[in-house]
């Protein structure tokens, strides 16, 4: 399917903004171009909104948490979110409307974490701040007025590779059980040779090769391969007895295969595992709902995933 008429009007706006040279471009420079909220119109309405501190061993870390209007009696069960931003970019405030969006398609309550940012905290740091989070959430759900028994974690794009990663953690440190993933154009692997790479990595989109490079290369940085076993999770030696799976590709996402791959080892593992690949959309496209209306079913589709997953046994 040719690039989505909605994404390539897009495009074409954003056709002489300045593009960052990642040879040269620091952390805080990327952060002034990247981390503002897209204003495309006033975020979708939910029945509250709260910012909140989660208190973890030795620091603190900034958190919003979204309960949606209410459609049935009872708390609403919890959703942990990931931002995206390759473990470098990205804030609350970037996905805002992003977790509106999933709580109100879902009808779970969204816990968005603002994790602490590599390469000033490399590897394993970011993680350790997603899965702690998770912990207290878990344990903390009636001071929050949700249903912490019935859990899951999502995320896009790097928040994605974190949510996953997360579900694994909780796996091997007998953590709190999770229902389900929803993994939204996760980051899997480090394998740049990939035909969505090939086809979609070339600048001029919003995420391209050399971009994922310097990500990379952020988040790891000295970290051995052998040691960063909860990175490249695509690889992972072992990906079984994890929650069920919701991921979502796109067709002109340079991560496509990546995440096509890790649904196959899903699958592979006894993991149930429901892909789905967009076909015209691109890296990003979720957040870009206001201007792309063709992105919004597949929000309402991710969120009827969830809501399944998250059902009252």
């Amino acid at each position: 399917m040719p690039l989505n008429a909605q994404i390539a009007a897009l495009y074409e706006q954003m056709a002489d903004m300045p593009q960052p040279d990642f040879a040269t471009i620091t952390p805080a420079q990327l952060r002034e171009i990247s981390d503002q909220p897209l204003a495309f119109g006033p975020p979708p309405e939910v029945e509250s909104c709260q910012d909140l501190r989660i208190p973890l061993d030795g620091r603190e870390l900034d958190a919003r948490l979204y309960i949606p209007a209410r459609t049935q009696p009872g708390p609403p069960p919890l959703t942990m979110f990931y931002h995206g931003g390759g473990w470098v970019i990205g804030t609350l405030d970037t996905h805002d409307a992003t977790c509106r969006a999933i709580a109100n398609a879902s009808g779970s309550a969204i816990l968005s974490v603002a994790y602490r940012l590599a390469p000033e905290n490399p590897y394993p740091a970011p993680l350790d701040d997603c899965y702690d989070a998770m912990v207290w959430a878990s344990k903390n759900g009636e001071e929050l007025g949700v249903d912490a028994d019935r859990l899951a974690v999502s995320g896009d794009s790097a928040g994605a590779n974190l949510a996953a990663a997360v579900a694994i953690l909780a796996r091997d440190r007998d953590g709190p059980d999770i229902r389900h993933q929803l993994l939204i154009y996760p980051v899997a692997d480090d394998d740049f040779t990939r035909g969505s790479y090939r086809e979609n990595g070339a600048s001029g989109g919003f995420l391209s090769t050399e971009m994922m490079k310097w990500f990379w290369q952020a988040y790891v940085g000295s970290t051995a391969p052998a040691a960063a076993t909860l990175a490249a999770i695509a690889r992972h030696e072992d990906l079984s007895n994890l929650p069920p799976a919701t991921i979502v590709t796109a067709q002109y996402d340079p991560l496509r295969d990546e995440g096509e791959v890790l649904a196959r080892r899903f699958a592979e593992t006894g993991v149930p595992v429901e892909h789905h690949m967009a076909p015209g959309m691109v890296h990003g496209f979720f957040s870009l709902f206001a201007a792309v209306p063709d992105a919004v079913p597949w929000i309402e589709k991710v969120g009827a995933s969830l809501r399944d997953g998250l059902q009252s046994q």
